[in-house]
């Protein structure tokens, strides 16, 4: 009976005491709590911080944290969830310019059937178009229109112009006709000088547009003889540039 106790007592003598282990763990868990905490407070915003803090002080002292939200949560705080609303906002779109006036809506429109008009027809070579201050204006080379030193219509102009005068009847503009030549003298009894001739071939296109029903009221012309070209008369195709007969769909205003 002896010999069993002794041998009990030397078996109890080896078994090594490992209660130091409960305190070196809750050691080692507020030190982890402390970097987190200062890992945290170097990164994040003040009310993170705080929260932050709240969770180290449940830690300590085993206080229950009353919002769900506290701690280290990761759900963002109310000013992260405003400062990307913030960013994600698209920027402020510039203000609108006014809106067009029914004349500008018109024109607008007449100026992209011209343009149609004139690109499926391939006619650009011998009419051009362009928006400017007083209207819009139709330019068409006299080859369309005349034949060399006369203001009689050919007859292979009138379907363009039947065209052109339907589109102006899509408006109530005034229209201006103006006759332009080059500085080449005209020679022949029935035209004097080049104001003449000019004249006489804005004349003709105004008097095809009175007799499609265009009223003559909205009807003007005007002659430039030589006197405002396109170009310098120095070249064959700028002399060509320079004969021609505007047709201005004029602004209102």
């Amino acid at each position: 009976m002896s010999k069993r106790r002794n041998r009990f007592e030397e078996e109890h003598e080896e078994h090594i005491d490992e209660s130091w282990l409960i305190p070196y763990a809750d050691i080692l868990t507020l030190l982890l709590a402390l970097f987190i905490v200062l890992f945290a407070s170097s990164t994040v915003d003040k009310a993170k911080y705080e929260s932050l803090m709240e969770a180290f002080k449940s830690e300590l002292t085993g206080t229950k944290i009353e919002s769900k939200d506290s701690g280290l949560s990761v759900k963002p705080s109310e000013k992260e969830i405003d400062e990307q609303r913030e960013k994600e906002q698209p920027a402020t779109a510039p203000e609108e310019a006014p809106d067009q006036s029914q004349e500008e809506i018109e024109l607008n429109q007449l100026k992209e059937q011209l343009t149609k008009y004139i690109n499926d027809n391939h006619l650009e070579a011998v009419i051009s178009l362009q928006d400017t201050k007083r209207g819009v204006e139709i330019s068409l080379k006299d080859v369309i229109l005349f034949d060399p030193g006369n203001a009689d219509l050919k007859a292979s102009s009138f379907k363009t112009l039947d065209v052109l005068v339907g589109l102006a009847k899509t408006v109530d503009n005034p229209i201006s006709i103006e006759g332009h030549t080059d500085n080449v003298p005209i020679k022949n009894s029935k035209y004097q000088s080049n104001w003449e001739l000019s004249s006489a071939r804005a004349v003709s296109v105004l008097h095809f547009f009175e007799s499609k029903s265009i009223a003559k009221e909205r009807l003007q012309f005007v002659g430039y003889g030589e006197y405002q070209p396109l170009f310098p008369n120095d070249t064959k195709e700028h002399k060509q540039a320079n004969r021609r007969v505007n047709i201005v769909i004029l602004r209102k205003g």
